[in-house]
């Protein structure tokens, strides 16, 4: 019995290994599969979102005349972003949508700056 335990100790580690080589194997797969799955539609929807609802908040705080860079910078940023959705090219469309996010945040934060300097 005692020479059946190495050979049994490394029967158990080829197993381990395998188990590990597929376990792997498993991953890299489904991360591939994971980013060919066409999920830059559902990342583009989320950020263009956001870059809407911040550029209405902008708009409502008068963005256009205390902010008029910005505000228009970022919404002329998400039509292109729409323009790039429309077509499925969602990696451009991803970056024009952050790009309006970013600058609507500005003219949020300019309006504001503007309203608490005129004491509104």
């Amino acid at each position: 019995m005692p020479a059946r335990a190495p050979l049994q100790k490394e029967r158990d580690l080829v197993k381990a290994q395998r188990r590990i080589g597929t376990s792997w194997l498993l991953l890299v797969a489904s991360a591939a599969l994971f980013g060919a799955s066409g999920c830059g539609g559902s990342i583009y929807a989320i950020t263009a979102s956001s870059a809407s609802s911040k550029l209405e908040t902008a708009e409502a705080l008068g963005a256009e005349r205390y902010a008029p860079y910005e505000y228009w910078y970022a919404k002329e940023h998400l039509v292109k972003a729409q323009e790039e959705a429309a077509t499925a090219d969602y990696g451009d469309a991803i970056s024009f949508a952050s790009t309006a996010e970013e600058f609507a945040e500005k003219a949020i934060s300019l309006a504001k700056q503007a309203h608490e300097g005129s004491g509104r």
